[in-house]
């Protein structure tokens, strides 16, 4: 038998061949290029299409940007040192980056203090964004609001010393009232943080110093990219605790409480923003008493905060709404109250499915606080289209400003949504 197979099989291989690399087309590069950029006719056409329109966008601004001119003091100085070459010229950008960044009416001498606030924003927004950090850090950042209040206006530190004493108030009327009643100890807290306040506001004016530690900067002589920071962070963590209220409050089982949020929510989502805008800066004067001055950027900051917390609510009742039953259940199985289910259960729930919908409103508000420009605020675009543009220096320079206008915006914006994709990878635990 073994004689037979011997003489009918003419090799036998007896030792283990090496691993051999993959053909070329299967592996590296060529791969990824087959499967994404020429896996068929259609692909390889729009790819081919794609790159054309790359190459013609790359060959003619590449010229432009490498040829830039950084070191004139006016457009015409430009033109002159180009001699017609293609050049851009930058120097509008390293002359007036002070202008682009804190406005024409900030004090040079204070820019340090925008400067450290917007460092120690990091510091106070990273333990809320990165859980692993110590828990200890969530002191810094409760103080944080306060502390770059007093930083960027300056003034009397009285001033967000009683108004942190009115939410430390309002705390503490809301955990000894929210055993006996959610909505008791939520109102009660509100309403003691406003007499808080109301009164404060009294204290503050008969003991503030003449000359405090830090000059006053009024808010009129706020602008450039600090504005849209300040507007942008501020009606973001405002909206967002805002939205959940009215999310929850249009879920209510109480009447009254139900229909408010829903007359709200709907309201201000059927009234476009540049409206709201021009209540808060005309409409709204007519019905304050004579003589009242009311901060036109703590105007815009509510205007802005409804009108972002009307979307934010409508995308958490969305995560609210896609919870089943049960789990609305297990909170009344284990004995919660309202506020411990909410808290424990739904919420963190909820708000995980809703990360998408929240970061989303979030990009959108920060971009239309450009809109505040058309009521007059100089915040970047602002600062572009009034005082640079209308100088005579800089007249007829649009492409590098508005470049450098859109950078800043992509970076921040890029930001927000690599985190967002980082949150949701680290809280994907269902999938796990």
């Amino acid at each position: 038998m073994s004689d037979t197979h011997s003489h009918s099989v003419a090799f036998v291989r007896t030792e283990t061949l090496p691993q051999l690399p993959p053909p070329a087309s299967e592996a590296g590069v060529v791969k990824w290029m087959r499967e994404n950029l020429f896996s068929s006719i259609p692909n390889s056409v729009l790819t081919l299409v794609a790159l054309y329109v790359i190459y013609q966008l790359v060959t003619g601004a590449f010229p432009w940007m490498a040829n830039g001119i950084w070191n004139t003091n006016s457009l015409a100085e430009c033109r002159e040192i180009l001699d017609g070459a293609t050049g851009a010229c930058f120097s509008v950008i390293t002359e007036r980056w002070n202008q682009l960044l804190f406005g024409f009416s900030y004090p040079s001498e204070f820019y340090w203090r925008p400067g450290l606030a917007f460092l120690l924003l990091f510091v106070a927004a990273a333990p809320v964004m990165f859980f692993d950090l110590p828990r200890k850090l969530l002191l810094f950042t409760a103080i944080y609001p306060f502390l770059a209040y007093w930083l960027v206006w300056g003034g009397t530190i009285y001033t967000p010393l009683f108004a942190l004493l009115g939410i430390v108030i309002g705390y503490l009327v809301y955990a000894r009232f929210v055993k006996d009643s959610f909505a008791m100890g939520f109102f009660g807290g509100v309403i003691a943080a406003f007499i808080a306040w109301f009164i404060g506001g009294y204290i503050v004016g008969a003991i503030a110093p003449a000359e405090p530690f830090l000059e006053a900067v009024q808010s009129r002589d706020m602008g450039g990219f600090m504005l849209n920071m300040t507007l942008g962070v501020v009606c973001v963590s405002l909206s967002l605790p805002l939205g959940i209220v009215l999310a929850l409050g249009r879920q209510s089982d109480m009447p009254i409480i139900k229909w408010i949020c829903v007359v709200f929510i709907e309201f201000i989502r059927g009234v476009p923003l540049i409206t709201l805008l021009f209540v808060a800066n005309v409409v709204l004067a007519f019905f304050l008493p004579p003589g009242t001055t009311f901060d036109l950027i703590l105007r815009v900051i509510i205007m802005i905060t409804m009108f972002s917390a009307a979307y934010i609510a409508e995308v958490i009742r969305g995560g609210l709404a896609a919870l089943p039953k049960g789990q609305y259940e297990a909170g009344d199985s284990l004995g919660l109250d309202y506020a411990q289910s909410m808290r424990l259960i739904i919420l963190p729930q909820a708000l995980k499915i809703s990360i998408p919908g929240i970061v989303n409103v979030a990009v959108g508000l920060f971009k239309d606080t450009t809109l505040v420009s058309v009521i007059s605020m100089f915040d970047l675009v602002g600062m572009i289209r009034g005082p640079i543009l209308s100088s005579t220096d800089w007249n007829g320079v649009y492409w590098e400003l508005f470049m450098a206008a859109s950078v800043l915006f992509f970076v921040v914006c890029y930001g927000i949504s690599q985190y967002s994709q980082w949150l949701e990878r680290r809280l994907a635990t269902d999938h796990r």
